[in-house]
């Protein structure tokens, strides 16, 4: 089983895609399958994300490498936007309050926050003059203030420009997608 635990900045050639919500993109231990079916194993740092876009390596049983891009699975979220930025504002205080994950985007119709769906939370941003909007879409929400990220130590990368995630142990319960969460 190929196992992914070496993030890398670049490469030259992709070999398969992972497709994850947001959720699974948190876990640290995790069995997956990429989109061609393979089944994988992830060993990431507890309190790692894996960001849309971010590359894996890993080697198979036989050390062959292969390299995996990481792809954001649409899921069911609320577009949430306002006629004034302080109005988006006072949404995002709001929900930061109530510490809510929240996406931060700009597209062509203005900036907007992006959020998982919980009526509870829609009810409140309607009544604070919101227009909440059912969506399905990537979810990247905000690291948070003090989630800057794990960043690689010299000598790490073994010349690849990568660095490794987490050592790979030799007995791991590893969390399937299928099972309770």
């Amino acid at each position: 089983m190929l196992t992914l635990n070496t993030k890398l900045e670049h490469a030259a050639v992709i070999d398969g895609e992972l497709i994850l919500p947001y959720a699974l993109r948190e876990k640290s231990r995790q069995r997956a399958v990429l989109a061609s079916g393979e089944e994988v194993a992830v060993f990431t740092l507890r309190g790692t994300v894996m960001r849309d876009g971010d590359l894996l390596q890993g080697s198979e049983p036989d050390g062959t490498l292969r390299v995996v891009r990481v792809v954001a699975a649409a899921e069911e979220t609320y577009r949430v936007a306002c006629t004034t930025p302080q109005a988006l504002l006072r949404c995002a205080f709001h929900l930061g309050n109530r510490h809510t994950q929240a996406q931060v985007g700009q597209d062509a119709e203005g900036g907007f926050l992006r959020i998982r769906r919980d009526p509870v939370l829609q009810d409140m941003l309607t009544g604070l003059g919101a227009r909440v909007t059912p969506e399905n879409a990537p979810f990247e929400p905000e690291s948070g203030a003090y989630g800057g990220g794990h960043h690689g130590h010299d000598g790490q990368d073994g010349g690849h420009g990568g660095h490794l995630l987490a050592p790979v142990p030799l007995r791991q319960k590893i969390h399937r997608p299928s099972d309770p969460t």
